[in-house]
């Protein structure tokens, strides 16, 4: 049996504003495994992002941790993340046991610092010889692709895809235990994802990093290098599942009508061509009572507008957030 290395239990994460609050995370629970892929997968809005930064604990105002907890497992032992600010597990936990590649990871880098001065002020940050954190990037860097010599240069000296291997490489230099991944190829070509993808499978499979949380809104992408899919709507879980099942047979409306609005080059896809899902996402100041997607579902019953169904196993390592699979709806 895989350790767990995270757990969200219960998690809530607001945007406060001054008179009303963006429920952009509400009431996830979840567990990412050491040695799994995790795809995070759903529309635009749907907290995908905030999600992220909510397990990197990279709470900036307004976004606040409104309830539940996070843990993360470090030397064996889970540490509750959620009950430190966001300086202490900043200075104890970032780049060393949890990194992230931020969205447009290939303009996170200032066009006007050498890339080198990042590692020193992480060498800084935890205690460590500067050149000896310098000769570890300049073999990192190699590792992803790039000249050592590179190190020295600007951001703004590199090509997208090659700033963004250059970001992976800096945000990996500790070897951390858990990588997200918020959006790592949308603004690349189909050239640079597939080496992008390739840099971060071949990291997973050296021990660099143990898990990765890969957040997308592409799925084809997901079915690639993932070994669980958490598909989110209006900021919750609404069905978490292993790739292959999910693909397979999707159970949650949204995951389906998800599935069916893209175009890949399956026979069955191309015979029934793509449909749309009808209506738009909620506003998340005030949400639908109930299931938040039952405005747009086909199969919506009385029970979906008035009860929030929850996010219930209902096979071995299949848990999916829907009336339809509940055996009672009262």
């Amino acid at each position: 049996m895989k350790e767990i290395l995270l757990k969200a239990e219960n998690v809530r994460a607001y945007y406060k504003l001054e008179k009303v609050s963006v429920k952009a995370v509400d009431g996830l629970s979840f567990e990412i495994l050491e040695d799994e892929v995790i795809g995070v997968v759903g529309e635009s809005g749907c907290g995908k992002t905030t999600l992220s930064n909510v397990i990197f604990m990279n709470m900036v105002k307004p976004l606040t941790l409104v309830d539940g907890k996070i843990f993360l497992r470090v030397n064996g032992e889970f540490v509750e993340l959620s009950s430190m600010t966001r300086d202490e597990v900043k200075r104890k936990f970032w780049g060393k046991e949890i990194t992230i590649i931020p969205q447009a990871a290939m303009n996170a880098l200032m066009p006007t610092i050498r890339m080198e001065k990042y590692v020193r002020h992480l060498a800084e940050s935890h205690g460590i010889d500067e050149e000896e954190l310098l000769d570890k990037a300049r073999r990192r860097f190699e590792e992803v692709g790039l000249d050592p010599l590179w190190i020295k240069r600007y951001p703004f000296e590199l090509s997208g895809g090659m700033r963004q291997r250059a970001v992976i490489a800096i945000a990996t230099i500790l070897n951390p235990s858990l990588l997200i991944a918020d959006e790592p190829t949308s603004a690349l070509d189909v050239v640079n994802q597939k080496v992008l993808l390739k840099v971060l499978m071949q990291m997973k499979r050296q021990g660099i990093v143990k898990s990765i949380i890969f957040i997308t809104h592409d799925i084809a992408t997901v079915r690639q290098i993932a070994d669980r899919m958490i598909i989110m709507y209006a900021g919750k879980i609404v069905e978490f599942a292993p790739v292959e099942s999910l693909l397979e047979k999707p159970l949650h409306p949204y995951t389906q009508g998800l599935f069916n609005s893209v175009l890949t080059p399956e026979p069955e896809v191309k015979k029934r061509g793509i449909t749309t899902i009808p209506g738009a996402p909620p506003n998340l100041i005030n949400p639908p009572s109930g299931c938040r997607f039952h405005p747009r579902c086909p199969h919506a019953m009385d029970v979906c507008k008035e009860k929030e169904p929850p996010l219930t196993e209902i096979e071995p390592g299949r848990r999916v957030a829907c009336w339809l699979y509940m055996e009672e709806r009262a």
